[in-house]
């Protein structure tokens, strides 16, 4: 398989600090494991059915290395430090 790119996408946030504390966790956590980071923040710009809510883009080598990263202690406990301060879509999917 090629690399993939972990896609999420921020319907709402309630707690921006909430917000921040899972950041800094999560970054750590994902790069740990290989994750890059190719963009993250708000739509510059959105078309169509598009919000204008946080974006975050990370490329991954694998699949596998991905799932790892999602189930790696660190990023459990950035999950733990978002709470359900965010509904968000996540999806993995392969690059061309």
């Amino acid at each position: 398989m090629s690399k993939v790119y972990w896609v999420s996408v921020y319907k709402s946030i309630s707690d921006l600090d909430a917000l921040a504390a899972y950041a800094k966790l999560a970054s750590a956590a994902m790069t740990a494991h290989g994750g890059v980071f190719v963009a993250r923040g708000n739509p510059v710009h959105i078309i169509e059915a598009g919000i204008q809510e946080r974006v975050v883009l990370i490329e991954f080598e694998s699949l596998e290395k991905a799932l790892i990263a999602y189930n790696s202690d660190g990023y459990q406990a950035a999950l733990k430090a978002l709470g359900n301060t965010a509904v968000r879509d996540i999806r993995i999917i392969e690059a061309v």
